[in-house]
């Protein structure tokens, strides 16, 4: 077999692999932009990677020839250096520990049910039935352990109550506790019931 000098081979090549890429040219330059903005942004993060890295050994060798104070300046506060404020119960009496709360923006939906606004009720409490301004407990109270829901459970319980059980414990909630957001949430749900 005749075998044609390897220049002549090269250049075969060559013509070859020049008419795949002309093939694939519409396919690549579709991708091209892609391409170069994913080079460049991942050259760009590589470059800060490495200036941070630099900077991380920058620092430590300063540290070793200069080291940190713990010095803060005078006119720098934080919370922490703040002392906290003591709760009161009204008459200037500090709180004790057991009756402040502490849960910040769910408080509303982990409260404990309270007597009179002063602490949580105890188990024998919560069990006796508790008259209203207006009369006795309504039986739907009774039958949903009401003085025991939390706001988010009641919000669950909402819907399946008629208007007139939401009526009955809206009055029940105005003549006991007066708690605002569930007289809000009770008479939501009133207006949105009669509405429909």
């Amino acid at each position: 077999m005749f075998r044609p000098p390897f220049a002549a081979r090269v250049a075969a090549g060559i013509a070859v692999t020049l008419v795949e890429e002309v093939q694939k040219l519409p396919t690549t330059a579709i991708t091209l932009p892609m391409t170069a903005v994913s080079q460049v942004l991942q050259t760009g993060m590589h470059v800060q990677q490495t200036v941070t890295a630099l900077a991380i050994k920058g620092d430590e060798a300063l540290a070793v020839l200069f080291p940190p104070t713990d010095d803060q300046p005078s006119w720098a506060t934080f919370d922490e250096d703040a002392p906290a404020p003591v709760a009161t119960n009204g008459r200037g009496v500090p709180e004790s520990p057991s009756n402040t709360s502490n849960n910040g923006r769910f408080e509303l939906y982990s409260m404990s049910p309270t007597t009179d606004g002063q602490g949580p009720e105890s188990a024998t409490e919560s069990e006796e039935p508790v008259a209203t301004a207006t009369g006795e407990r309504p039986e739907i109270a009774d039958y949903l352990d009401y003085d025991n829901l939390t706001l988010a459970q009641l919000r669950a319980r909402l819907r399946s109550l008629s208007v007139d059980e939401l009526t009955a414990l809206l009055d029940y909630e105005n003549g006991t506790r007066e708690r605002a957001p569930f007289l809000t949430m009770l008479g939501n749900r009133i207006t949105a019931a009669t509405a429909k």
